[in-house]
This record gives C-alpha cells, sequence and structure tokens, in this order.
C-alpha cells in the first residue's frame, strides 16, 4: 500500500521541526475571524469579577471552554513537549489531545511520547487520535479505537480527516473508501466517544450532518486560516503548488455553517484553526462554537518557555474573554454565544 514505506516516527520528527521553525500558514486565507466585531454595550451590567468561564466536556467539569489540540508524539523530540503541555493542561484543568497514534501502532520504541500526555495530564479528559486512513482500513474500527484508547487511558479518540494533506505526502493514503461506514461502526460499539476534526481545511455542515448521523460526539471544525498541513508537506517534498496553499473552509465559516444543527442534534462543536486570541475564542463562541481548541502557537510556546509559558499564555487569552464579555454585557457563556457580532464592513 502506498505510505506504507515512509518511516512514520521520521516524518512525525519532520512535521514537529517544521512546525516549529517554518512557516506553514496560509498565504492569503485567515480564519475569517478577524471579519467580525462584537456589538459594544455602553450599558452593561456584567461584573466583571463573577463571571464563570468554566464548562462541560466528555461529562468533566473544565475550566475554561477550551482544548489543547492534538498535536505531536511518536519522536524522542516530542516527550518533552507533550510533559509540558500536559502540565499545562493539569494546571488550568482543561481538556488535551495527543499527535496521531499511528506510529504506536506500529512499533513502541516511542510509546512513551503518547503516554506522557496522562502521566502528568492527572485527571482531566484526555483525547487519542488516529488518521482517516487507519480507520477506513480497518477490520474492526471500534476495536482499534478501543486500543488506542487503552494504550494512553483516554476518554476518547480523535478521528482525524487529513484528506488534502494526505494528496501532499511523500507517501500517500488518499484512500478513503468506506470510511464513514467505519466511523459509524467505530462509534456504535466502542466503549470511548468518538470525536472527528479535520487538519486545516475545514469540515462543511454537509459532512458534519453526515457525522453527527454516525454517532459522532463532537466535531472539530479545524478551518483554514491556521497551520497549513498542505504546506507542511510542500516544504518536506520541495513541492509547492500555490492553489492548494490555500485550499479550505475558514474556520468561521464552518462554525457559522455548522452550528444551525445543534437545535435538532446534540454534539459539542469545536471552533478551531487559527485561534490565537481571546477574540478569536469568543467571537467562535459568538457564532456557535462551544468551545475553541488550537495547536501550533501552543507547541511554540511549550517549546521555548514550557508549561508555565502555555498556562500564561492561556489565562491571557481568557482575560480577554472576560473583557469582550463584560463590554458585550454577556454574564455567562450562554449569553457570550448569543452576543452579536457585526461584519466589519458593515460598521462604515
Amino acid at each position: 500500500m502506498p505510505g506504507s514505506k515512509e518511516n512514520t516516527s521520521e516524518r512525525k520528527k519532520e512535521h514537529l521541526e517544521i512546525c516549529l521553525k517554518k512557516d506553514v500558514s496560509f498565504k492569503y486565507k485567515t480564519n475569517g475571524l478577524d471579519k467580525y466585531e462584537f456589538e459594544h454595550n455602553a450599558l452593561t451590567e456584567t461584573d466583571i469579577n463573577k463571571i464563570d468561564l468554566s464548562s462541560k466536556f466528555l461529562q468533566c467539569r473544565i475550566n475554561y471552554p477550551f482544548l489543547i489540540s492534538c498535536m505531536t508524539g511518536g519522536t524522542y523530540e516530542s516527550v518533552n513537549i507533550n510533559k509540558q503541555l500536559a502540565l499545562a493542561a493539569e494546571r488550568l484543568n482543561i481538556p488535551i489531545g495527543v499527535g496521531s497514534q499511528r506510529q504506536a501502532l506500529e512499533n513502541k520504541e516511542f510509546i512513551n511520547s503518547f503516554k506522557v500526555i496522562r502521566e502528568y495530564a492527572g485527571n482531566v479528559p484526555v483525547l487519542g487520535n488516529i488518521g482517516a486512513a487507519q480507520v477506513a482500513e480497518s477490520v474492526n474500527p471500534a476495536g482499534l479505537i478501543d486500543n488506542l484508547a487503552k494504550m494512553i487511558d483516554a476518554d476518547a479518540v480523535v478521528i482525524h480527516l487529513n484528506p488534502l494533506q494526505e494528496l501532499f505526502q511523500k507517501a500517500p493514503l488518499p484512500n478513503f473508501k468506506g470510511l464513514l461506514k467505519s466511523i459509524e461502526k467505530a462509534c456504535a460499539k466502542s466503549k470511548v466517544p468518538v470525536i472527528v476534526k479535520e487538519v486545516g481545511a475545514g469540515i462543511s455542515a454537509s459532512a458534519a450532518l453526515k457525522l453527527i448521523n454516525a454517532g459522532v460526539k463532537a466535531i472539530d471544525v479545524a478551518g483554514a486560516g491556521g497551520t497549513n498541513w498542505a504546506a507542511v508537506e510542500m516544504i518536506r517534498n520541495k513541492n509547492n503548488n500555490e492553489y492548494f496553499k490555500d485550499w479550505g473552509l475558514t474556520t468561521s465559516y464552518c462554525i457559522k455553517e455548522i452550528a444551525p444543527l445543534k437545535k435538532k442534534h446534540k454534539f459539542t462543536l469545536i471552533a478551531s484553526g487559527g485561534i490565537s486570541s481571546g477574540a478569536d475564542i469568543a467571537k467562535s463562541i459568538a457564532l456557535g462554537a462551544d468551545m475553541a481548541a488550537s495547536a501550533n502557537v501552543l507547541l511554540k510556546r511549550a517549546a521555548a518557555d514550557g508549561a508555565d509559558g502555555v498556562v500564561e499564555l492561556i489565562e491571557e487569552w481568557f482575560n480577554d474573554v472576560k473583557k469582550i464579555m463584560f463590554l458585550t454585557g454577556a454574564d455567562n457563556l450562554k449569553e457570550l454565544s448569543k452576543v452579536k457580532l457585526i461584519k466589519k464592513e458593515e460598521m462604515y
């Protein structure tokens, strides 16, 4: 099968180095959240000191509606980074995901780079992670999910959809035939909840509805505007294709399109894709997301400043969220979800 000859651990090491050192952003596209402004409430009566940002995720009470997204694992270099991210998650009492566990399925050499998350994250929700291609080709998708969860004592497993990235890998796995049926089987029989995310090209409302009907408990839109995995693979391959560097649905578009599905269906909507500020988080919730997630900016902070730097950054973001809630008159997250956003062009 194409892709089987490439060393997975070496690929993960290259991914980590590129994300830390190279520009892997979209060339022209933003996540779309910068196109909106909040409607200012000059008559606010919100007490900023009484705002409660706690939320529920996977039946657990978390301090912020935020997830340290699936990032890395499968290399020696990723052990300490995952340790620092896990320590930050434990201190903040927020969920955290691991990078793709495909490497750990192939051999056990770097399994500690995944297990270190639970070791240092305490009792916060931990998410396992596997690629769509591995799920599609599995003869027992539920067994695969349960095995991944057991491997790292995870509370749920994320299936990441990455068709764009696969097209530009050195050894691509672009065959996703039977994927939706496999996801449905995994959701029906696995012992842990299944979450589905993209890796930077976004999830449409039509795709989201199919996933919800298949039994997925949460959808992470991972829209365009953040890390561009097509660009990452192009750097690895020394191949440049300008058109596909900007392929994908923006984060704001995905949230707006998928959020109305919550009126009839019960699932958690996670906003990610270029989330790098408190304003991004607040706008995501105002557009309809239940929580937000971020990866690359936290990866860089963990590598540079450890857990302290990650905690400081996330707390800074949520201090800004509180300020936004005060200025818009939102006493809680439910009220923030109803705050009016104005397209910038409408303000002039």
